[in-house]
């Protein structure tokens, strides 16, 4: 997932105005200067580490606020200047102006947003909602400001190279979207919305994040855990421990419905209780329940819809998206859905019937599913997950796998870097070097979870690469894996394996960014495009060469047999029916939570989902959505409203181009350098419909997406 904390979130920040600063028209005003209670603040500067890197030695709670008051009044100031400028509008006195303007507060604001994702505490949470809607009217400030959206609609293309077309064209469509073109008293409407939109869903964060921390299970009897290796059970003891119930077990919930320890769970009971817990998590009507914010988040967006002129906010929201309407994201995931459904119908068939065959006497659950389909998989391929895992440590699948494959296929090295200042403990650091030995950027993994951290996996940056600023990409991938016991090695499954070469994959994407304009930079791409580079990567984890490299057993160091890597690919289509309904089913729920066009429509949060789910075909109880509704972070938290469906579009143009990949050679640095070339170097400063044919020679296809999932032959 890429964490869309920053685009026309930090673009906005960039682009408004207040009264205050110089001297425009007959106003004169002052430039904001630092005071002395200012001098010690780390934001007030540039970090003096390699690369802008972000000095989290020197970056304390208390430098927050200070930064962010001065960024809001350093922004008004600059934006005045450029909304209210005599001479006329020209590229680069509005537009180049605006892409540099506002430096303090966009420093500021990209630590803060990632490091209240991955490491928060109660004071970054309580500044988190007080800024919510500041800095929502602050973005409003410019994208609602008649006289800057005047400026930038009178400059011309004339004489513009391509990419600064680009951006021109970039800042006009935002400026529509949002609603520069609105009345003045609907502007007024749409203020009011953006600010409640932005406190909500901040609110919403939070409330989550408590329910996840809160949601773990606890268990007094290690038979209870029956199933888990000895190292799991040690680290469910050492969790319990450090929540203050030594003596007793807790198994943690990651951000998804399914939670990974089920599919070894021996006891039922167990599962079960495991299983509700993730369900339940933010549903059991306390301080953490998150239905009445969602009911109002979805009122709310659909009278913002309304306001800027569209039927629904999934119409609004899909108008710069490469699928440009609900309608062509629906069709997509409809040719989807059917046969994943009928895919999932049978293996649920294959489960019951094991299950029959054991004498269980009860009907499969969805908290019996990952035991039992794991039970199929090991009859039908003779693979147990337990085999795989001891292959699979993850600083070796880092270094030997991943890091490997963008060797062999773009030329990257990496060094280990200890002296760069980190956010928490667990965190480590690398220097990147491009296929000439130059360096290219600075990297940060963050692989365990913890209670300060939000659940699933991201990339963000902390730093953007841009011609025009100057600056070299730096980046940090997170994770929430279960921490080893002191002393033990961290193991993960190949699901797991998938994750970490995934989210390597929008890493590269911000890494291999070559624009002049951060706006249009590396990963600030359309939803739908986003995810495609990720995706594509994930497939260098089964390539032969790669696997034999880090796929090695963590005690006898052998590679892994090639009798078991056959076994792995043998079973990889297999349970991707539950696996693809379980996206679509989501997908689905999120565009139908955003596709209303009437009050009357939203059912209370249960409800609609249920409603919803139903309406689509999605009746197989046994495989509920990745995502339960009440947990949506992408949806109500993050930036995937109405694009969850992303993922689904951008895995068709991943297989598509994988099918041509591994059509002319796979492996090899031609075709490395021409991915690089067509598809991660290009940002947002092309038509990436085009950038698509120009890799592959023709338009996405689906089928080969249909194949790689084994619903077609």
């Amino acid at each position: 997932m890429k964490n869309i904390s920053s685009v026309l979130l930090i673009s906005a920040l960039a682009f408004n105005y207040s009264c205050t600063t110089m001297k425009t028209n007959d106003i004169k005003q002052e430039m904001p200067v630092p005071d002395a209670s200012l001098s010690s603040n780390p934001f007030m500067k540039k970090s003096k580490l390699q690369y802008e890197a972000p000095e989290f030695d020197k970056i304390k709670n208390e430098h927050f606020k200070p930064a962010f008051e001065f960024g809001l009044k350093q922004h008004d100031a600059e934006i005045l200047k450029i909304s209210n400028n005599s001479e006329a509008a020209t590229f680069e006195n509005t537009i180049v102006a605006l892409e540099k303007s506002g430096e303090v507060l966009k420093r500021t604001f990209i630590t803060f947003s990632n490091l209240t994702s991955a490491n928060t505490n109660p004071t970054l949470q309580a500044l988190d909602e007080e800024y919510a809607p500041i800095f929502a009217a602050h973005s409003d400030k410019m994208f609602l400001n008649e006289n800057l959206y005047k400026r930038i609609k009178s400059i011309t293309e004339n004489g513009l190279d391509s990419e600064s077309k680009r951006l021109l064209q970039f800042y006009k469509q935002n400026f529509e979207i949002a609603g520069a073109n609105l009345s003045a008293a609907d502007k007024e409407k749409l203020k009011q919305v953006n600010q409640e939109l932005a406190s909500l869903s901040t609110q919403y964060s939070n409330k989550l994040l408590e329910a996840r921390k809160q949601g773990g299970v606890f268990f007094s009897d290690a038979k209870e855990l029956d199933g888990l290796s000895t190292d799991e059970i040690e680290a469910a003891a050492s969790n319990a421990k450090n929540a203050g119930q030594p003596g007793k077990y807790l198994l943690a919930l990651q951000n998804t419905t399914q939670q990974p320890l089920l599919q070894n769970l021996k006891n039922r009971a167990t599962r079960e209780k495991l299983f509700k817990a993730s369900w339940q998590r933010a549903e059991k009507g306390d301080a953490n329940d998150t239905r009445e914010t969602i009911e109002k988040l979805a009122k709310l967006r659909l009278k913002k819809a309304q306001i800027l002129g569209k039927k629904s906010f999934s119409e609004w929201k899909l108008q710069d998206q490469m699928a440009k309407n609900p309608e062509a994201a629906v069709k997509l995931m409809n040719q989807i859905a059917t046969p994943a459904v009928e895919t999932a119908r049978r293996e649920a068939k294959d489960i019951q019937d094991l299950i029959d065959q054991q004498k269980g006497g009860f009907k499969v659950e969805p908290w019996d599913w990952n035991f039992y389909a794991e039970q199929v998989r090991k009859a039908k391929f003779d693979l147990d997950e337990n085999q795989i895992k001891p292959y699979f440590e993850i600083t070796t699948v880092l270094e030997k796998g991943v890091f490997f494959a963008a060797e062999k296929f773009y030329g990257l090295t990496f060094k280990k870097r200890t002296d760069l200042p980190v956010y928490h403990p667990d965190v480590v650091t690398y220097e990147v070097f491009d296929h000439d030995g130059k360096s290219i950027a600075i990297y940060y993994l963050d692989f365990y979870t913890r209670d300060s951290k939000s659940g699933g996996a991201w990339m963000s940056n902390y730093v953007e690469q841009s011609y025009l600023l100057g600056t070299k990409p730096v980046i940090v991938n997170c994770y929430n894996y279960q921490k080893p016991a002191p002393g033990k090695p961290s193991l993960i499954s190949y699901d797991d394996v998938s994750t970490i070469f995934h989210e390597f994959g929008h890493s590269i994407h911000g890494m291999f960014a070559s624009q002049k304009y951060p706006s249009l930079s590396g990963t600030n791409v359309p939803r739908d495009f986003v995810e495609f580079p990720s995706q594509i990567n994930e497939h260098w984890a089964l390539d032969p060469v790669v696997l034999k490299n880090y796929a090695i057993h963590y005690e006898t160091k052998q590679p892994i047999p090639q009798a078991l890597v056959d076994k792995i690919k043998k079973a990889s289509t297999f349970n991707q029916g539950y696996m693809t309904t379980e996206l679509v089913s989501a997908a689905a729920l999120d565009m139908d939570w955003h596709s209303v066009t009437s009050e009357n429509q939203l059912l209370s949060v249960l409800d609609f989902e249920k409603q919803s789910l139903a309406s689509h075909g999605f009746t197989l109880a046994t495989v509920p959505p990745r995502y339960h509704t009440p947990y949506f972070a992408h949806i109500w938290g993050g930036g995937y409203s109405a694009g969850y469906y992303a993922y689904l579009w951008s895995e068709t143009l991943d297989n598509d181009a994988w099918e041509w990949i591994k059509n002319n050679g796979g492996l090899t640095r031609e075709n490395g350098d021409r991915f690089r070339k067509y598809i991660l170097s290009v940002g947002n400063s092309v038509d990436l419909n085009q950038a698509f044919r120009d890799f592959t020679g023709h338009d996405p296809d689906i089928k080969p997406l249909l194949r790689n999932r084994g619903f077609i032959k």
